[in-house]
């Protein structure tokens, strides 16, 4: 396998969408206000995260597989997208509706509900269309990032920016192994962003 090859695929599993919310919990949790909180707050709400936004959709992908309802966990197939966005859409869903017993937590819930409509748009998309998954994440993170550092610009300035040149690393790496198209990859990142900034500041 090429260096370009494995530096992509490299790419794409560090930035997976299941991965995702890890990196931005353990941002908010460190730094940001969230850090001043309790450290029992702290691993509950990366424990209620983790467990909805990583670890029941990972065991979601393995049943669908032991079905046969997907044939490989990639699920870099059109028609095998279905059930995993249901099931990721359900847990975030789930997830903010753990988080609202907690008044203090309503950005957090918040994010987890822009998450839930972003995977639900590639719900539907995925009906008709290949959506880039990948993208629709990152998009979705700038979109987090962008508005904590217009609120906080000391403390988010620096992942937002960090967060941009990932996405287009990781648009690249996309296009390199031929998964997605260049309109393919513009309409995740570009749906990610806009339902999550529309999430974040309306619901």
């Amino acid at each position: 396998m090429k260096p370009l090859t494995q530096a992509a695929h490299a790419l794409s599993w560090a930035l997976h969408p299941f991965l995702l919310p890890l990196y931005l919990v353990v941002f908010l949790l460190i730094c940001t206000p969230f850090a001043y909180y309790p450290s029992g707050m702290k691993f509950y709400l990366a424990w209620v995260i983790v467990l909805y936004a990583m670890l029941v959709p990972v065991l979601g992908l393995g049943v669908l597989r032991s079905l046969g309802r997907i044939s490989d966990f990639r699920i870099d197939e059109r028609n095998e997208r279905r059930w995993p966005l249901l099931i990721g859409t359900l847990c975030y869903v789930l997830c903010a509706m753990t988080l609202a017993k907690l008044p203090a937590t309503v950005f957090l819930r918040k994010f987890m509900l822009a998450a839930a409509c972003s995977e639900a748009m590639c719900f539907v998309v995925s009906f008709y269309w290949k959506i880039s998954l990948h993208l629709t994440a990152m998009g979705a993170a700038v979109a987090l990032l962008l508005i904590m550092s217009i609120v906080d610009p000391g403390r988010s300035l620096v992942p937002l920016v960090l967060a941009v040149f990932g996405a287009g690393a990781l648009a690249s790496a996309r296009l390199y192994l031929g998964c997605h198209n260049g309109l393919q990859i513009l309409a995740g990142f570009c749906g990610g962003f806009g339902i999550a900034v529309m999430a974040l500041l309306f619901l």
